[in-house]
C-alpha cells in the first residue's frame, strides 16, 4: 500500500535516531539507534515513518523525495545553554587573556559580562535582532534547529525585558526554535556595586515577577515552550542563598530552574538543583566526587560546555566521563557568548569533547540531540528522529556518523530540515 506524505529521504547510508523515551544514560549513551540503508517519512512538519529503505518505499511515496546515497541522516542538534543575543563585543579582553588575565580577574576589574552589559544596554530591540542573526545562521548551517537562549546582558529591568524581546523576533524571524531562559542574577550590575543582596531583593521582587508576566502574554506560551530562570553561583556573582532565592522566585511564578553551577569553585550548586529539581545544571567543571554521584540519582540534566575550557585556554575540564559512567544524564553545548565561547559549533564541541573528556562519538551525538532536548524540558518534541516528532534532520556528508566528532574544523552539514521544510 502507498501512503502519502510530504518528503521521503532514502537510501541514507545511515540514519540514526538517537531515540529515547528519557535521557540516555550509562550504556544506552553509546546507543545511538542506527539504521543501515535507511529512510525517513516526513508529513505535516513530523516524523511520520522510519527504518530500512526496502520497506519505507514499499509503503510510502511523497511529493518531494532524496536520495541519500552516501550520506547520514541525523536529529537536528539541540543547543541548551547559549547567550547569543548580546551587543558589542569582547576583542580587547580576549588579548588580555592572551597575555595571562584570568576571567574571574577581567571580571573583577568590571569587564566580562559588565562589559557586554554596557552595549546592550545601549541598542534597542532592533539592533540586538540584526546583530544576532547572522549568529543564528551560521548555528543553523552547522546544524543547530533548536536552542535555548538567556537574558542576563541587561542587568536591569528595562534591559532585561528588551533582551526578551530580542529573543521572541528573533524566534520568529528565523527558522532555529528559540527557547528563552530569563537570567537577570547573571551578574551584579555597577549600580550595585558592594549591594549583592539588594540586587537580589529587586530581581525577586520586581523583575521575575514582570518576566513572568511578560511570558504569559508571548507566543512561546501559546507553543508550550517554557521559560526558564537561571542564576550564576559562582564567586564574584551570587552565592548559594542568593541563587536559591532567584530559583525559588521564579518557581513560585511557573518559571522552572536551571543554574549556572561549578564553573570555578563549587558552592553547592549541584546539590541545589536537585533539591528544586532543575532542569539543568551547566558547567560542572568543578563539581565534586559526591556532587557526581548526587546529580546521577536525580533526573536533572547535566549540561557539559567545554568550548568554554578551550576558548578560556584551560587544560582542565568537566569530568564528563565520570558523570556519564556514574549514570547522570550529560549533555552538551556551546555557551556561545561574547566572552568565554565565542563558539557557534556544536560539532566543535563534539570534537572536543571526545578528544579532552573522553566521550566516545555515540555519546557526544546522543549528548548533542536527545539529552539536550531535555534539557530544555522538550525531550518529547525534538532530539531524536521517532514517529511524531518534530521533523528537525541534518543529512551530513558521510557514511558513518562518527566523522561528526573525528573531522573538525570543517562542516559536514550539507543539508537541514526543519519542521519538514528543507532549508
Amino acid at each position: 500500500m502507498t501512503l502519502d506524505a510530504d518528503l521521503l529521504i532514502h537510501s541514507a547510508a545511515q540514519v540514526v535516531t538517537c531515540a529515547s523515551d528519557v535521557p540516555k544514560r550509562g550504556a544506552a549513551m553509546q546507543d545511538v539507534g542506527l539504521i543501515s540503508h535507511g529512510a525517513v517519512v516526513v508529513k505535516d512538519g513530523r516524523i511520520l515513518a522510519i527504518g530500512p529503505t526496502e520497506s519505507i518505499r514499499e509503503r510510502y511515496s511523497a511529493l518531494q523525495v532524496i536520495n541519500a546515497s552516501g550520506q547520514v541522516v541525523c536529529p537536528g542538534f539541540v543547543d541548551p545553554h547559549t547567550h547569543v543575543v548580546y551587543g558589542g563585543d569582547r576583542l580587547g579582553e580576549f588579548e588580555q587573556r592572551i597575555r595571562g588575565a584570568t576571567y574571574l580577574e577581567i571580571m573583577a576589574a568590571g569587564g566580562g559580562i559588565v562589559s557586554t552589559m554596557r552595549a546592550t544596554r545601549e541598542a534597542s530591540v532592533e539592533a540586538l535582532v540584526v546583530a544576532t542573526l547572522p549568529r543564528l545562521a551560521q548555528m543553523l548551517r552547522l546544524g543547530t534547529t533548536t536552542a535555548e537562549v538567556k537574558t542576563g546582558y541587561g542587568l536591569d529591568l528595562e534591559s532585561e525585558l528588551k533582551m526578551l524581546e530580542a529573543i521572541a523576533a528573533l524566534d520568529l524571524a528565523q527558522p532555529i526554535d528559540l527557547v528563552p531562559t530569563f537570567m537577570p542574577a547573571h551578574a551584579v550590575p555597577p549600580e550595585f556595586n558592594g549591594r549583592a543582596q539588594a540586587y537580589v531583593d529587586w530581581v525577586v521582587a520586581e523583575m521575575i515577577p514582570a518576566a513572568a508576566e511578560w511570558y504569559q502574554t508571548s507566543h512561546f506560551a501559546v507553543d508550550g515552550r517554557p521559560l526558564f530562570c537561571d542564576v550564576f553561583c559562582e564567586q564574584n556573582a551570587f552565592d548559594l542563598a542568593q541563587s536559591r532565592r532567584v530559583l525559588e522566585a521564579g518557581l513560585a511564578y511557573g518559571l522552572p530552574a536551571k543554574i549556572h553551577a561549578d564553573e570555578f569553585t563549587s558552592l553547592g550548586g549541584v546539590g541545589l538543583a536537585v533539591e528544586l529539581r532543575a532542569t539543568s545544571v551547566d558547567h560542572l567543571d568543578a563539581t565534586t566526587a559526591a556532587d557526581v554521584a548526587r546529580l546521577a540519582e536525580s533526573n536533572v540534566v547535566g549540561i557539559v560546555l567545554p568550548a568554554v575550557n578551550f576558548n578560556l585556554g584551560s587544560h582542565e575540564f568537566a569530568n564528563a566521563r565520570a558523570l556519564i559512567d556514574a549514570g547522570a544524564a550529560i549533555a552538551l553545548s556551546t555557551d556561545i557568548n561574547p566572552g568565554s565561547a565565542p563558539c557557534p559549533s556544536l560539532p566543535l564541541v563534539l570534537a572536543i569533547a571526545t578528544r579532552y573528556q573522553r566521550l566516545l562519538p555515540a555519546e557526544v551525538l546522543n549528548a548533542a540531540t536527545i539529552n539536550a532536548a531535555f534539557g530544555l524540558g522538550l525531550g518529547d518534541r525534538v532530539g531524536a528522529l521517532t514517529p511524531g516528532k518534530q521533523a528537525d534532520l541534518l543529512l551530513l556528508n558521510c557514511t558513518d556518523y562518527r566523522q561528526l566528532a573525528y573531522q573538525f574544523g570543517g562542516n559536514l552539514v550539507s543539508t537541514v530540515v526543519k519542521n519538514g521544510r528543507i532549508l
